[in-house]
């Protein structure tokens, strides 16, 4: 089993959905980011995405964006990416890459793979990459046991939601809504239904995302998904703190809420 698996399986095992944090590498530097991902697992989090800082976030909401192009401009490269995903690999935490994929492509795909898989790192999770464009990436992730982690929307057919199951591995990411990441007063309406579809299809734990940002909400979507997927609240945390230390901290202290909302479902 994957470090994710393995992630998943422990906390279905306690009766409960894993908690998948995210942050993006370098923000607000590289130093700070991995102390946070360190404080984020330690409080709780099973699973924990580092985000590869690219220069056109498509689906990413102003938080992230900001954050991003703060990483950008300080100088993050996918180097210091594969370093914070070691950091954590090394403390015991499974950690995969969220990115969209002409870095990869650029970088090499192959290349990446396996820098990723030397890092630690269990494996990519690819929002702008179809399983129709994926050959590359699935031959390299079978050749270096990586998990390959695709999404499916509200919108996905049921046809759609096969298809992109079948080349999945770790787990399957429904988006529980149409639209850019950020958090909201309430989950979606369709985010249930979207994960009962889903398990129509595969066998794998199903992890809902974009909109969580509190424990209260956290607590709603265990109840009914194997994962419950945090960004932008984390996000934002690090973004309003005062100084690094704050930033860490923040982290901390949102990580723990969201882990007893996940506990308590």
């Amino acid at each position: 089993m994957s470090p994710v698996s393995t992630a998943f399986a422990a906390a279905a095992a306690e009766g409960r959905a894993a908690l998948v944090g995210y942050l993006p590498a370098g923000f607000p530097d590289k130093r700070t980011a991995i102390k946070a991902a360190l404080a984020m697992a330690d409080a709780g989090a099973d699973v924990i995405e580092i985000g590869l800082p690219y220069s056109d976030p498509l689906i990413d909401g102003p938080v992230i964006a900001d954050a991003v192009y703060h990483a950008l401009r300080n100088g993050t490269k996918i180097a210091d990416v594969l370093d914070t995903v070691q950091a954590i690999a090394d403390a015991g935490t499974a950690a995969l890459v969220m990115t969209y994929w002409n870095p990869v492509d650029h970088y090499g795909v192959d290349n990446f793979a396996r820098d990723l898989a030397s890092a630690g790192g269990a494996g990519l999770i690819t929002p702008d990459l179809t399983p129709e464009e994926a050959g590359p990436w699935l031959a390299a992730a079978d050749k270096y046991q990586l998990d390959r982690v695709f999404l499916v929307a509200p919108s996905s057919t049921a046809q759609r939601i096969a298809e992109i199951t079948a080349v999945c591995r770790g787990f399957v990411y429904a988006a529980s809504l149409m639209g850019i990441t950020g958090t909201r007063d309430a989950v979606s309406s369709s985010a249930s239904g979207l994960v009962t579809r889903t398990r129509e299809h595969t066998g794998l734990p199903v992890a809902v995302g974009l909109g969580v940002s509190n424990r209260t909400q956290a607590a709603e979507v265990a109840a009914f998904a194997d994962g419950v997927i945090v960004g932008s609240a984390f996000v934002r945390g690090l973004a309003q703190a005062p100084d690094p230390d704050g930033a860490i901290a923040a982290v901390r202290t949102l990580a723990a809420d969201l882990a007893a909302g996940v506990r308590r479902s």
